[in-house]
């Protein structure tokens, strides 16, 4: 059973790692992607959620920010 969860923790810390490497490397990328995705869903509900959008566009732009930062 602690096998299971030691293999699962250093997967997981795997996939942290190649998320940091990616943020660092592609931030503005993903960044970009995110504000057209962000229109992009506020266009089809007609305006009606932007406020709600743009607070997830924002905090998704500061998570690839601070895992940049953290590959540095």
């Amino acid at each position: 059973m602690f096998d299971n969860l030691k293999d699962l923790a250093d997967k997981a810390g795997d996939l942290k790692e190649k998320a940091e490497d990616l943020a660092e490397k592609h931030g503005d990328q993903i960044n970009d992607g995110l504000d057209k995705a962000g229109d992009f869903v506020d266009d089809r509900t007609g305006g009606k959620y932007s406020d709600k959008i743009d607070t997830g566009v924002e905090q998704g732009q500061k998570l690839v920010e601070r895992l940049g930062d953290q590959a540095s």
